[in-house]
């Protein structure tokens, strides 16, 4: 079986928008496009490069495939050496538009495609950015890894990673690190269901039975 591993970057106050650079994704009035930039030091680049040494297929939204496309292509580094060769899935309602090499369709059911997938042999599938369809696959129950740069910076406004449909679950810390800019690189994979406790080491008084009564 195939996992699907969601990877990116983040605010501490949940914003994954436009980390690479000020022209990557301006929607919305977007001001602070390339607030990863100097956060990155040797701690951090090795972490990515720990990401893509392993085989693995891409997995895209359609508007993190529209940035890669009109740049992977172009560069000569290793990443685009793993990226442009790379089959890639692509969530979009526009497929005769994709034109990246060993791009893939996920068809009109993006959900049955990757479960699917996911039981075929082959790499991992790798998600890179891709909020919408990140929250479209943890609603499905789909996700089975997150592996998350957290970046010490509150950006206020711009696209969220988590959404509220996300199917409730417990998550395992299974591998963590600090870089020297304070990014907390974070891996994270499921630790099944939630489970709920109570502090209350007495009966309830009845101030605290009357706040249930009005909070309900």
């Amino acid at each position: 079986m195939r996992k699907i591993v969601a990877s990116t970057f983040v605010s501490l106050d949940g914003v994954m928008q436009a980390p690479g650079g000020p022209e990557e994704d301006p929607v919305g009035g977007f001001e602070f496009g390339g607030w990863t930039f100097h956060y990155f030091d040797e701690i951090a680049g090795t972490a990515m490069e720990d990401l893509f040494s392993k085989p693995f297929d891409l997995l895209l939204g359609r508007r993190t495939y529209d940035i890669f496309a009109a740049y992977w292509p172009y560069q000569k580094d290793s990443i685009a050496d793993v990226f442009n060769p790379t089959t890639k899935y692509v969530a979009t309602h526009r497929p005769d538009t994709l034109s990246w090499q060993n791009t893939q369709w996920l068809g009109p059911d993006i959900v049955a495609t990757l479960r699917r997938l996911k039981q075929e042999d082959g790499p991992d599938l790798l998600i890179q950015g891709s909020g919408e369809l990140i929250q479209a696959l943890l609603a499905a129950g789909l996700i089975d890894e997150i592996r998350l740069m957290i970046f010490p910076l509150l950006l206020g406004k711009g696209k969220r990673l988590f959404g509220d449909d996300a199917i409730p679950a417990a998550l395992r810390l299974v591998k963590s690190q600090a870089s020297s800019t304070g990014v907390i690189m974070a891996t994270y994979e499921r630790g099944g269901e939630i489970k709920v406790g109570s502090f209350a080491t007495q009966e309830p008084s009845e101030a605290e039975l009357e706040r249930r009564r009005t909070w309900k």
